[in-house]
């Protein structure tokens, strides 16, 4: 059976979404669920904030649905919606109250060789990036956990691509600061971290 015809391919999946089939929206969040949240979480730093704005990105795809117009992938789209409940969320953030860094949810980062150094690590890596701002921390993870461009990340931001480079690359001296990097184990850690992200 052709990919297009089969009734669990994205094409279709989003062809029933839009009118109105409520199943094939939930095949389609199920797909892209865990992503969403994990970059919700890495941006907030916070299990209960990343959970409710997971929720106001997939409220806000459902609503917006019916202008999915296949010119990207869907997933593009969804990131572009999730760009800008970031955004949003970064305005009303000053009123939050934060837990810990510890509240994380570390299982949701459990590989089969998972460690206590890569627990470390993670926590070390999350401590680095509250430490920048959150539209730099933003960047960084747009660049280094979706993997996007710098003109990409520049379009999705509203900013040039030389402002989201700068941003990145001010996120990364946090990072290199917190690992010390300069001695040849440090730049090993480093290189673990990039391979995790």
């Amino acid at each position: 059976m052709p990919d297009n015809e089969n009734p669990n391919c994205e094409t279709d999946l989003i062809r029933r979404a839009q009118a109105q089939d409520t199943d094939a929206f939930c095949a389609l969040a199920a797909r892209h669920a865990r992503r969403i949240y994990l970059l919700a979480l890495h941006y907030c730093q916070n299990a209960q904030d990343a959970e409710d704005l997971s929720q106001e990105v997939w409220l806000k795809a459902y609503q917006a649905l019916g202008t999915f117009r296949s010119d990207s992938s869907f997933y593009t789209w969804l990131r572009r919606i999730t760009i800008n409940s970031f955004l949003n969320y970064r305005r009303t953030d000053s009123t939050r109250i934060h837990e810990p860094i510890e509240e994380l949810e570390m299982n949701s980062y459990a590989g089969p060789d998972d460690t206590a150094y890569s627990n470390a690590l993670f926590r070390n890596v999350m401590e680095a990036l509250a430490e920048v701002t959150p539209s730099q921390r933003l960047m960084f993870l747009l660049r280094h956990y979706e993997g996007m461009s710098y003109e990409q990340i520049g379009n999705a931001m509203g900013c040039s691509p030389g402002t989201a480079k700068k941003s990145v690359w001010r996120a990364l001296g946090k990072l290199r600061a917190k690992f010390e990097v300069g001695d040849d184990a440090a730049k090993e850690r480093m290189s673990r971290l990039a391979a995790e992200y």
